[in-house]
């Protein structure tokens, strides 16, 4: 029988988890940081604050969100490569940072599925195509139409260069054969306002704060971009079912999921991979990713090693025909 004999480094990691309380004291009491590489108050913020509080709860022990913003994610990316690998330091992985930046940025100075090492994924989300309650364009069908007789002037908003925004706005353009031209903001709430204000034509957004001005009637929803229509805004069209030939199989979604350094022991990948994908199994939990317009999607190591793999080749292969810079 071939069986597993952990070595001392395998014990360490496993004690900083708490698995083994007999070894590593002193370090199993260190709290776990899931560094952010954004700002605090946004989605990636709000979706890392929930996990980080529901493996306190869940662990006993010290799980706390520390941001790390610049660089569309890099900066807090390449904090976790340099982190030791004893299991103390995580990273909210998103699909933003995870599989396009490599694609859209020259010069960095890691290698995401090199360095990092996938842990679970736990969430996914859609984007919701928007345009002022004011604007003409009242479906799809009149979008595409307005795009084309721009040639390559119909503006759209995004919250900053190399993000979901971003390039599934690039992924609609290379999919219609034509050209947009890009406006990005430091943020969604600043482009938001002026997609309101019709300074900007159109937008991908992330689902709350879009609602909440759909429901005011000061944005039009026009699609979203699931593959299947969500539960928060159920008369909205998916692209795909819009009717636009061109369109059809279209699908962006973020996927959201924890990474540590790819030194860590698999046994310590594996107890948190199991600690995560139990407080995201929870009720409470998913009715959490609800209100942030997200929705449960669980997966261990493997599985969203997988997904990465899958993402950043769809990602890359827009990115390179689109020519998108940042």
């Amino acid at each position: 029988m071939n069986r597993f004999q952990p070595n001392r480094r395998h014990l360490l990691a496993l004690s900083a988890l708490g698995a083994l309380p007999s070894l590593g004291r002193t370090q199993s009491s260190r709290p776990v940081r899931i560094v952010v590489p954004f700002a605090p108050g946004g989605g990636n913020d709000v979706l890392g604050r929930q996990m980080a509080n529901g493996l306190t709860e869940s662990t006993g022990r010290s799980h706390i969100v520390e941001n790390r913003a610049g660089a569309g994610g890099n900066i807090g990316t390449e904090f976790v490569v340099r982190a030791a690998a004893d299991g103390t330091t995580l990273l909210l992985g998103h699909t933003g940072t995870i599989s396009i930046n490599p694609a859209l940025y020259t010069g960095l100075k890691f290698d995401v599925q090199k360095d990092l090492a996938p842990v679970a994924m736990f969430a996914t989300s859609a984007l919701v195509l928007v345009v002022a309650e004011t604007s003409p364009i009242q479906s799809m069908a009149d979008l595409v139409a307005a795009i084309r007789k721009a040639n390559g002037n119909f503006n759209y908003a995004s919250s900053g260069a190399g993000t979901g925004g971003h390039l599934t706005a690039e992924m609609l353009a290379h999919m219609l054969g034509t050209k947009m031209t890009h406006i990005p903001y430091k943020g969604t709430a600043p482009a938001l306002t002026d997609v309101v204000g019709g300074q900007v034509q159109m937008m991908f957004s992330v689902i709350p704060p879009a609602q909440a001005l759909v429901a005011s009637g000061k944005l039009r929803a026009l699609a979203v971009t699931s593959a299947k229509r969500l539960a928060q805004l159920p008369n909205v069209p998916t692209v795909a079912e819009s009717g636009v030939a061109q369109l059809k199989g279209f699908e962006s979604t973020l996927t959201y999921g924890l990474m540590a350094p790819r030194a860590t022991p698999a046994p310590a990948i594996e107890a948190m991979g199991r600690q995560i994908l139990q407080v995201a199994g929870t009720a409470a939990f998913q009715s959490k990713l609800g209100v942030e317009g997200a929705e449960p999607l669980l997966g261990d190591a493997t599985q969203y090693a997988a997904l990465i793999q899958r993402e950043s080749a769809k990602w890359g292969a827009v990115i390179k025909a689109s020519g998108a810079t940042v």
